[in-house]
């Protein structure tokens, strides 16, 4: 679906084709999916793997070349103004583009890479807003709080030719720059000035969105926010800047407006990518973001009671040689004297597929999880999937492994937590 004319949304898994739409794929301008197809084997450097969950390319009779968004949603500004919004497909029957947005932003939030967490989604206009103007919205919005706090002043070394002398000669400097014109001094002293890095990155992002925004209202924002860096170089360099910036108690407010900073003037979110044709992708892989969604629910409603762990590391498959094939389970729940462990999996499951397209890899994951932790259930949590018939899917073993797989409705998933937590306690 078109949300402007530069503007092209599809859902993942979806694709473009080279012109015009064909074989239900989405037609891109020419120019448009030749640098999105530049962009993607610029970024062909790692592994199939690697390239395969980004974006891939591929041909179909009848259809020509065909661009397709695999596990990594988010968007992709191209450099003549093209925005591409690639939204995760949540199954949840008449879901609507609105309504997915709005749960893909709630679920971000989850994240600590990127200052999602104090965002009101509820309050946002996603009908009228791409992902690209609500995320300058976050950024404008963080820029605010901070100006109101004040913008942080320190003492930076400057060097000059002044026409009174202060702080100290540099001689070679004034020798050159004075030796005819002795009423002038090149020397360097410290200058008590809000000209820090972290100002320098946030003027600089500043500027950066405002030739990259099409929303009145942000351009808006974005102009009164400026007014307030008059005393602000831009960055000459985003590197040097950004490995000067402090990070300490004292510039703890700072942290979240610099995060959107490394977010859009380094181009990406979670993976560095290349490409002269690509301005700025802010790109999710939703395996990660699903991952810490549960987990931050899990963290809202597990009591003292209970010992929660994420992201446990304590056992590998193999001791010798020392920690060979490390171990690492989602969550980990361990309560009068038990342990249940939950995965989660970011996918789709249909009747239509052997074993509900659980695939056997992460069985033997489960199994290799019920052995090392002694466990008594593992639960696979996948999302809510309408070509699924039974929501009552388990595996047992003789060797007494068992596994239940439950789905979590990410339309009302508080409502999911509660069942699977009174499943687990049972």
């Amino acid at each position: 679906m078109r949300s402007s004319d530069k503007t092209y949304t599809i859902m993942e898994y979806g694709g473009f084709t080279r012109g015009v739409d064909l074989c239900g794929f989405q037609g891109l301008p020419e120019r448009t999916f030749d640098a999105l197809e530049a962009f993607i084997l610029a970024n062909n450097t790692g592994t199939v793997t690697e390239v395969v969950e980004l974006l891939s390319l591929s041909a179909r009779r009848g259809a020509g070349k065909i661009i397709t968004a695999r596990n990594y949603v988010g968007l992709i500004t191209m450099t003549d103004g093209t925005v591409i919004e690639i939204l995760p497909k949540i199954a949840g029957g008449d879901l609507s583009e609105n309504d997915t947005k709005k749960i893909f932003l709630e679920m971000l939030k989850a994240l600590k890479d990127v200052s999602f967490k104090n965002f009101n989604v509820s309050s946002l206009r996603t009908e009228r807003l791409i992902l690209l103007e609500i995320f300058i919205k976050m950024f404008i919005d963080e820029v605010t709080i901070l100006t109101k706090q004040g913008l942080k002043s320190s003492y930076m070394p400057v060097e000059a030719n002044e026409r009174f002398y202060k702080g100290k000669l540099l001689a070679c400097q004034n020798i050159k720059y004075n030796l005819v014109s002795s009423e002038r001094i090149f020397v360097r002293y410290d200058d008590f000035s809000i000209n820090r890095p972290e100002n320098r990155l946030i003027k600089t992002t500043l500027r950066f969105l405002l030739k990259a925004t099409g929303d009145g209202g942000n351009r808006r924002n974005i102009m009164r926010l400026l007014s307030f860096f008059d005393g602000v170089g831009y960055s000459k360099s985003v590197d040097t800047d950004f490995s000067k910036s402090i990070v300490d108690r004292s510039m703890n407010h700072y942290e979240k407006a610099i995060s959107w900073c490394r977010a859009f003037l380094k181009g990406n979110s979670f993976t560095a990518f290349s490409g002269n044709s690509v301005a700025l992708a802010l790109l999710f892989p939703m395996e990660k973001v699903f991952e810490s969604f549960i987990s931050t629910k899990f963290r809202q409603r597990i009591g003292n009671d209970v010992n929660l762990r994420i992201q446990d590391a304590r056992y590998s498959l193999f001791d010798r040689p020392s920690r060979a094939f490390s171990l690492r389970p989602d969550l980990v729940l361990e309560f009068d004297g038990n342990t249940v462990i939950l995965d989660t999996k970011w996918k789709l499951l249909s009747d239509n597929t052997r074993n509900s397209g659980i695939s056997q890899s992460d069985m033997y994951q489960m199994y290799a999880y019920s052995k090392k932790y002694d466990a008594k259930w593992i639960f696979l949590l996948y999302p809510h999937s309408d070509a699924v018939s039974s929501t009552d899917i388990r595996y047992v073993s003789d060797d007494n492994v068992n596994v239940q797989v439950f789905f979590i409705d990410l339309r009302n998933v508080d409502d999911s937590i509660s069942k699977l937590l009174s499943v687990v306690f049972s």
